[in-house]
């Protein structure tokens, strides 16, 4: 599928919300992602459509040399079809222009999908959250890949 990585902004918010409602037991509301946006660190891209529509959204903090990625997700009708590959390579970019050291994150075990996506980008398991996820409440697998 066609899509086109930009840097999120606030007019992106209303369909990020929308994704985050589709996808997740505890969705970011459109006020917990603008604050994201707006916080020290925060950053985020959006998977734009050929119609200028969201498909999919990666976000993260970085910290000094580090970057922490909060959320990776794609609308259920244009999974499986390169849009979190694409964003996962947009934040490699990132982490790139920025002269990351890693980026991390935590995935729900029972992920396998993710998990390999993950694997396929280049990430390696690094450790365990137990009960990191709640509804239902399950471990989070700790996955990072360094540059």
């Amino acid at each position: 599928m066609k899509c086109t990585i930009v840097p999120m902004t606030a007019a992106h918010l209303e369909q990020v919300a929308e994704i985050e409602r589709a996808c997740f037991a505890d969705p970011w509301s459109v006020k917990m992602l603008a604050d994201h946006l707006d916080s020290p660190g925060g950053c985020g891209l959006a998977a734009l459509g050929e119609s200028g529509e969201v498909l999919g959204y990666g976000g993260a903090l970085t910290v000094l040399d580090e970057g922490y990625i909060t959320n990776v997700a794609v609308r259920p009708e244009a999974r499986r079809r390169g849009v979190a590959s694409a964003l996962l390579a947009g934040l490699d970019q990132l982490a790139a222009e920025r002269k990351l050291a890693f980026l991390t994150l935590e995935v729900r075990e029972s992920n396998d999908a993710a998990r390999a996506l993950y694997t396929a980008c280049g990430y390696r398991e690094a450790g365990r959250r137990r009960g990191y996820y709640e509804h239902p409440r399950e471990d989070a697998i700790i996955m990072t890949k360094e540059f």
